[in-house]
């Protein structure tokens, strides 16, 4: 059992508990890559208040019921104060993306959308760094064909070391996949369930 399987309401010896276990060793860098990045030895890149907002965020984004509580709890253990500007920065960025440009044959694939800028009050009670990394979260969360190597200089205005931004954007990143991983077997689990 992970935290994947606890999310989505996985119970051992379950059919969908001996499907994920075919395939022991995702069950286990899945769990070993949250671990990492939620829990590091080192987390002088990235404050845990910083990592337990960012996926918060990302999991509110992506409307996972069972992965915002989680991570919603998680910040609030670690600071209220962030955890209720989080949640208003979340109604703010909400979106169905992906968004962004392509160019050359795949333009027709194009799609305008909101880029959340957060309002000064917002900006205040979270401060520079967190405020860029919400940013930056969801520019790569729901506009993903706009990342760009320019687009990192807010991060690095806002104090951001290069290990944080790599740190930042492989959180993002894990978090992504673990919430449509989520949703996927919840949905299973409930089918199965009827």
């Amino acid at each position: 059992m992970d935290v994947i399987d606890t999310l989505s309401g996985i119970a051992a010896g379950t059919r969908l508990d001996e499907l994920r276990a075919h395939r022991p060793a995702a069950r286990e860098q899945a769990q070993a890559t949250y671990d990492a990045l939620l829990f590091p030895f080192d987390d002088g890149a990235m404050s845990l208040v910083e990592r337990y907002a960012v996926a918060a965020f990302v999991a509110a984004l992506f409307d996972v019921p069972a992965a915002e509580q989680h991570y919603a709890r998680l910040l609030s253990e670690e600071d209220p104060t962030i955890a209720a500007a989080v949640t208003e920065a979340v109604e703010l960025g909400r979106g169905a993306g992906p968004y962004g440009s392509f160019g050359g044959e795949l333009v027709a694939e194009s799609q305008a959308g909101p880029e959340l800028i957060l309002p000064s009050h917002l900006a205040d009670a979270l401060g520079a760094r967190l405020t860029a990394a919400i940013h930056h979260t969801h520019l790569l969360a729901l506009h993903p064909r706009d990342s760009a190597r320019e687009r990192l200089q807010p991060l690095v205005d806002a104090g951001w070391t290069a290990d944080g931004i790599v740190t930042l954007s492989q959180l993002v990143s894990f978090l992504a996949f673990q919430v449509r991983v989520v949703a996927g077997l919840t949905v299973l689990a409930a089918e199965g369930s009827h």
